[in-house]
């Protein structure tokens, strides 16, 4: 499966799921990210996120290392976690449960 695709079953999730924020960790090669996904959105915490929604922001390159599940509205002071650490293989797994 492509990080394209990944994306797009997050961002699926969290219009399924309104009131969960999606933090997805990933590595580029010795750079990490941060990407945030809310309501189908996603955008970047590290840098400047594309103003077009089409660009998927998981370079096929990079390795999700882990998604964190947070209550929302996301704070970045105090963040509510649900579950954090999640191996996307665990988030696939719930992806099945409940036909993601």
């Amino acid at each position: 499966m492509s990080n394209r695709d990944r994306e797009k079953r997050l961002e699926l999730y969290s219009e399924k799921k309104p009131t969960e924020v999606l933090k997805v960790n990933i590595q580029i090669n010795d750079e990490e990210g941060e990407i945030l996904i809310f309501r189908g959105f996603s955008s970047y915490l590290s840098q400047a996120t594309p103003y077009d929604p089409d660009i998927c922001l998981i370079p096929e390159q990079a390795e999700i290392v882990s998604i964190d599940f947070l209550e929302s509205p996301y704070d970045p002071i105090n963040p509510k976690y649900i579950q954090k650490g999640i191996s996307w293989s665990q988030v696939e797994e719930l992806f099945r449960q409940i036909n993601v």
